[in-house]
């Protein structure tokens, strides 16, 4: 369903973008989200419960009449609620995180601005995944004390539906006094410079390209092909590494609420691991510039996905070693793909991220509004897509996940090595765009600056 759900969006975005100012676009989109969640763990699931909304008796006369093959699309139908929270939560970071947040800090900064900003606002956000893995790890263990009887489950999701909505009505407010207090202020009815000295950045034109007009001059946008090369190979990468290790870990964890509880630690030590990162990114952009920074992430996913499919290949042969320290082969793996998971996701937050949102910065309004939502809503789970897709036909040549994992370590470097080729490339690109800007703008130093720097790399 990621797919399908994510070019439906992107298509219903970029026509709401055309009729929409973007602060309505904003909150229409947000409160979406908000409301469809809080209503799930207040209102659906419970009906859920009760056995009424799932059309279990209609799918079983389906599945009674048509091939097996349809089995997992008439699953999906059947359980159309969780299907639709899963969609949603999904697309909760691609949607909200990174066209709405991001789209937004790139209308209203600077590059220079953004190598300094940037990381700093992937570790505010990181500061905040502490808390929450804390808070996941909270409620997921409040089962145990309550009484016999009581969905566990179900007060476990009404409170972690109630702090995304909260955390939802925090964003809002913050985006309202943005707009209203700071870029106003800033702005003035003149043109008049701000406190600070400098200018608010210029209203663009809203964008007024029919969709179809917009795919055409995306897919024709080499830039845009090299950003969304990008972001697909990352989705694929870090597929076919993760699944890899869930697998491991759901036989590690079998237990929903001691899985979960699992999970918030990791996600607490995935955001300290990043806020260490986030201090190095900010060093990487000032000393060595865009180009290298968008190298690390690649290269540490390669480097640590290599260590994990190696000790998969060869667990079994450290079972007496690691059973004197009260390891098995199994808890191991499950251990080392969980360094690899954090070390790689806090690379991609705190290098990946700010390279490919500082991407978007020189592209005209077109390109920032609507290739923006193209790559990141459908280049995230078309990768995604394609590393389960690959993963499939490996177990369907191979018959099992276990057998395959040789083969998935070769496309594992395959796809690393592309994504690598496509940051050089775009590098190159980024570099001259913004030497035509900064040339535009009428600042011959800063374009000198810039061509000396890309001549440098």
């Amino acid at each position: 369903v990621n797919l399908p759900g994510a070019v439906g969006f992107t298509v219903l975005y970029s026509a709401l973008a055309n009729r929409m100012a973007p602060q309505a676009l904003f909150y229409t989109v947000l409160s979406t989200f908000l409301a469809f969640f809080g209503a799930f763990g207040w209102l659906i699931y419970p009906l859920v419960s009760a056995g009424l909304l799932h059309p279990v008796a209609f799918a079983s006369k389906l599945a009674a009449a048509l091939p097996a093959g349809f089995a997992a699309p008439i699953a999906v139908c059947q359980n159309w609620t969780y299907s639709l929270f899963y969609l949603l939560a999904n697309m909760w970071g691609s949607v909200v995180v990174s066209l709405l947040f991001w789209g937004f800090a790139n209308e209203v900064t600077t590059v220079s601005e953004a190598k300094k900003y940037y990381p700093l606002f992937g570790m505010f956000a990181n500061v905040a995944l502490v808390f929450s893995g804390q808070f996941v790890r909270y409620v997921s263990k409040l089962h145990t004390s309550l009484p016999a009887g009581v969905d566990g489950w179900g007060v476990a999701l009404k409170l972690l539906m109630s702090a995304v909505v909260a955390s939802g009505g925090v964003i809002m407010a913050a985006f309202r006094y943005l707009n209203v207090a700071v870029l106003k202020e800033a702005d003035g009815s003149d043109g008049a410079p701000s406190p600070s000295g400098k200018l608010a950045p210029k209203k663009k034109k809203k964008p007024s390209m029919s969709i179809g007009e917009s795919a055409r001059h995306l897919a024709s946008s080499a830039y845009i092909r090299s950003l969304a090369t990008l972001v697909i190979c990352y989705g694929m990468a870090i597929n076919l590494v993760e699944v890899t290790w869930k697998s491991k870990l759901k036989q590690a964890f079998p237990d929903p609420s001691a899985y979960s509880a699992f999970m918030g630690s990791f996600s607490s030590a995935t955001g300290v691991a990043t806020l260490a990162m986030m201090l190095f990114g900010r060093f990487v952009f000032r000393k060595w510039g865009w180009g290298t920074a968008a190298m690390i992430t690649p290269a540490v996913l390669l480097g640590t996905g290599v260590a994990f499919f190696a000790l998969c290949l060869t667990g079994n042969t450290f079972a007496p070693l690691l059973s004197t320290v009260g390891l098995t082969p199994l808890m191991l793996a499950v251990f080392v793909g969980a360094a690899q998971n954090i070390v790689s996701k806090a690379a991609k937050y705190s290098l990946f991220d700010p390279c490919k949102e500082m991407a978007y910065i020189p592209l005209d309004a077109e390109e920032k509004t609507k290739g923006k939502a193209a790559v990141d809503v459908i280049g995230g789970p078309l990768g995604k897509s394609g590393g389960s897709l690959v993963q499939q036909l490996l177990i369907f040549g191979f018959g099992s996940l276990a057998a395959s994992t040789p083969y998935l370590a070769v496309i594992l470097g395959g796809i690393i090595f592309a994504w690598m080729g496509a940051a050089r490339s775009l590098s190159g690109q980024f570099d001259a765009a913004m030497q035509q800007q900064q040339a535009a703008e009428g600042s011959p130093e800063a374009a000198a600056d810039t061509s000396a720097k890309a001549k440098a790399r």
